[in-house]
């Protein structure tokens, strides 16, 4: 991967996208700012996030704003983070009651300097939110716990009807952009949430030197361990400090992707450059 290349590459009009803006777009980010949370649409910088916050939905980044881990292609904070604050889970649970979510989508910034992981706030987040808004259905966005399975068992008991963790891209290319992660923990993360009977979820990038082949062993490892919905989405370097994109993908090779995993047996599949884990999530739900 060379910083060279990135020069000579021209954003396609495929990534083109509106800027952010309208009166529910308002009145999500009085919302978020208002319970004083964080929201990985702006700590990640979303290409979707106008589109997202028009329809009245957020994804939630729960354990604070500063992540203990660099990966290559993130745009999150990475350093030492805060304390925990006891009183987030009730805030985003009346967040998620203000703007009357049917579905929400709730992440974190990985902590590893806590040692559960932060496992049991994110119970406590779970907890709250169905307290709060009974009938609501819950993805969530997961770290790895540092494979820890009795930390990941805090998750899965509040049963949540989603549980995702991102692989992020394929085997070859994992040492260089995930800091402090492993594909195959990761994959052992995947398979003990699948095993425990709750639907589980993953996705990657594209575009950042792995070849279609590899794509197609990702999905099937994924779907090998119980994998039912993945995401594939254009990588998009948010800062020039920032991993390098080493190609555009085009649309037909995500239509491509798409259909392969459906014949390939996905329950469900978001194969387009803009999308990200929690894109048009609520169609995930059966």
């Amino acid at each position: 991967m060379t910083e060279k290349n990135e020069k000579h590459l021209k954003k396609p009009d495929w990534l083109k996208i509106k800027l952010p803006g309208g009166k529910k777009f308002a009145r999500v980010k009085e919302i978020v700012e208002g319970n004083k949370l964080h929201t990985i649409c702006s700590s990640g910088n979303c290409p979707n996030m106008g589109e997202c916050w028009n329809a009245g939905t957020a994804t939630f980044m729960i354990l604070g704003e500063i992540c203990t881990r660099s990966c290559r292609f993130c745009a999150t904070k990475s350093g030492r983070p805060l304390p925990l604050d006891s009183e987030e889970p009730a805030r985003v649970a009346d967040s998620i009651r203000l703007m009357n979510l049917r579905h929400c989508v709730i992440t974190s910034v990985d902590r590893d300097d806590l040692p559960d992981g932060g496992a049991a706030h994110w119970a406590a987040t779970i907890k709250k939110i169905k307290e709060v808004n009974p009938g609501v259905t819950i993805e969530v966005l997961i770290p790895d716990f540092k494979g820890n399975t009795k930390h990941l068992d805090l998750v899965i008991a509040e049963k949540p009807d989603i549980i995702s963790h991102n692989l992020e891209t394929v085997r070859r290319l994992t040492p260089q952009i995930r800091s402090a992660a492993s594909y195959d923990r990761s994959l052992k993360v995947l398979n003990h949430i699948a095993l425990s009977g709750i639907t589980a979820k993953s996705g990657i990038m594209v575009g950042i030197g792995e070849t279609e082949n590899e794509v197609f062993e990702t999905m099937d490892n994924l779907l090998g361990l119980g994998v039912k919905i993945m995401t594939i989405g254009q990588y998009l370097r948010p800062t020039l400090s920032h991993l390098p994109v080493e190609e555009y993908i085009t649309p037909e090779v995500f239509e491509k992707y798409r259909l392969s995993g459906i014949e390939m047996g996905f329950r469900h599949i978001e194969s387009r450059p803009l999308v990200r884990s929690s894109y048009h999530a609520e169609k995930h739900i059966e």
